[in-house]
C-alpha cells in the first residue's frame, strides 16, 4: 500500500539516519577529547570517580611543592650544623694546642672568639622561609617547639580526608642556641673541674685530710716566669712545693700560718700547703669557653671533654637532619609514583580507547553515507505515485 500522507519507510531511514549521525557525533568528540566520559551524562558513575581521583591528584601535587620546600628548610639546616661541626673542631684543635706551655694562649683565645662569633653567626642566618631549625626559643616553648612538614593527602574509605605531616622537635638535643634560656647544644653549660689532691695536714694540732687544688709542671710553667729549686718553685707571684709525681700545690711560708705544721723545706725556706687554694667547680659552654695564662692542664682537660661531648651531640643532631632529608626524599619519591598511579587509573576511567573510536569512526561514517542513499530512495516513492495517474 502506497500513501501520499504517510511514507513509513522515509521515517525509518531518517530515524536511521539521526541516530548514526548521534553516534557518529559522539564518536568525533571521543576523538577530539580523548575521552570517553567527559561529563556526567556519559556515565555518571565513572565521571564522579574520575572527578574525585583528579581533586585528590591535584592535592598531591600541592604535597609535593610543600615537600620541596619542606626539603630546603631541612638542607638549610643541615648546612648550617655541619659547618657548625667544623668550627667546633676548630675549637677543639686551639684546647689542644693550649695545653703546649710555650702556646700563646692569648692568640688562641683570640682565635676561638672569633669561631664563637662564627657559630653565632650560622645559628642567625641558617633561615629558610622564615624558619630556623638551627635556633629557638625553647622556655617559651615549654622546652621544646615542633617543626613540621606536609607529606601526604589520604582518603579514608569513608570519604573522610586529612593531610599527615612529618616532625621534627626542636629541644636541646637538636639546636645549636636557646634564644630563651641556655639549654642548646652551644650554650648549655657543664660543670669544668680542676683537679686536686688530698693530703693530711696537722693544722693547730688535729691532722686530718685536707683537698687542695693540684698543678703540673706546665701549669706552673704557664703561670709565667717560673722558677724552680728542687720540690720548690715559683710563678706568676705564687709559690708551689711538689707533693708528687708532677703534682704540685700552692704553698705560704711557715711564718704566716704558726698553727700549721711546716710541711717542706726547700733548704732555706720552710712552706706550708696553702689551704685555702681549693678546687672550685666552674660552668662553661662552647660560646663561653675562656682560657688565659691562668688556665690548669685540669682545667683545659675539662673544657677539651666538654667540647668533645658537644661535637658528638651535634653530630648526632646533624644526623637527626640528615635522616629527615631522607624520608622526605623518599616521600615525595612516593607521591611521584602514586601521582601517576592516580593518573592511569583515571584514563582506564575515562580516556578514550583510540583504535576502537578509529574503527568506529569509519563504520559509522559508511553508515551515515548508506542512511542518506536510503532515505534519498525512500523519499523517491512519493515520486512513484505520480504513475498511478497518469493517462
Amino acid at each position: 500500500m502506497s500513501s501520499l500522507l504517510t511514507n513509513a519507510t522515509a521515517m525509518t531511514a531518517l530515524q536511521t539516519l539521526t541516530q548514526v549521525n548521534k553516534n557518529l557525533a559522539d564518536t568525533q568528540a571521543r576523538i577530539s577529547t580523548g575521552l570517553k566520559v567527559s561529563k556526567a551524562s556519559d556515565n555518571a558513575a565513572y565521571w564522579s570517580i574520575a572527578t574525585t581521583m583528579r581533586s585528590d591528584n591535584a592535592a598531591l601535587g600541592a604535597v609535593q611543592e610543600a615537600l620541596g620546600l619542606g626539603a630546603s628548610k631541612v638542607d638549610t639546616a643541615y648546612a648550617g650544623m655541619e659547618q657548625a661541626i667544623e668550627y667546633v673542631k676548630q675549637i677543639k684543635d686551639k684546647l689542644i694546642a693550649a695545653q703546649e706551655p710555650s702556646a700563646d694562649r692569648a692568640k688562641l683565645q683570640e682565635d676561638i672568639a672569633q669561631l664563637q662569633d662564627q657559630l653565632r653567626g650560622i645559628a642567625e642566618s641558617a633561615t629558610f622561609s622564615g624558619e630556623n631549625w638551627l635556633q629557638a626559643d625553647l622556655t617559651a616553648g615549654g622546652g621544646s617547639v615542633t617543626k613540621s612538614v606536609v607529606s601526604s593527602f589520604v582518603r579514608d574509605s569513608t570519604g573522610s580526608v586529612s593531610v599527615t605531616t612529618i616532625d621534627y622537635v626542636l629541644d636541646g638535643s637538636t639546636v645549636l642556641f636557646d634564644t630563651g634560656g641556655d639549654t642548646g647544644l652551644l650554650d648549655s653549660t657543664s660543670a669544668i673541674q680542676g683537679a686536686s689532691v688530698t693530703l693530711n695536714i696537722n693544722v693547730g694540732g688535729v691532722v686530718g685530710p685536707h683537698t687542695v687544688a693540684a698543678f703540673t709542671t706546665d701549669d706552673v710553667i704557664a703561670a709565667g716566669s717560673a722558677t724552680f729549686n728542687g720540690s720548690y718553685a715559683s710563678a706568676g707571684g705564687d709559690d708551689y712545693v711538689k707533693v708528687g709525681d708532677d703534682t704540685w700545690v700552692k704553698a705560704v711560708d711557715q711564718t704566716t700560718v704558726p698553727t700549721q705544721e711546716v710541711q717542706f723545706d726547700d733548704g732555706t725556706d720552710v712552706w706550708a700547703v696553702d689551704l685555702t687554694s681549693t678546687v672550685a667547680s666552674t660552668t662553661s659552654s662552647i660560646d663561653t669557653l675562656t682560657i688565659t695564662t691562668a688556665t690548669t692542664r685540669a682545667q683545659l682537660d675539662g673544657m677539651l671533654q666538654m667540647v668533645e661531648d658537644r661535637l658528638s651531640d651535634i653530630t648526632s643532631a646533624a644526623a637527626s637532619l640528615g635522616s629527615i632529608s631522607s624520608r622526605i626524599g623518599l616521600q615525595d619519591e612516593f607521591i611521584s609514583k602514586l601521582t601517576d598511579s592516580l593518573d592511569r587509573g583515571i584514563g582506564r576511567l575515562v580516556d578514550a580507547d583510540m583504535e576502537e573510536e578509529s574503527a568506529r569512526l569509519s563504520a559509522l561514517q559508511v553508515q551515515q553515507q548508506l542512511g542518506i542513499q536510503a532515505l534519498s530512495i525512500a523519499n523517491s516513492n512519493s515520486q512513484n505515485i505520480l504513475t498511478l495517474f497518469r493517462q
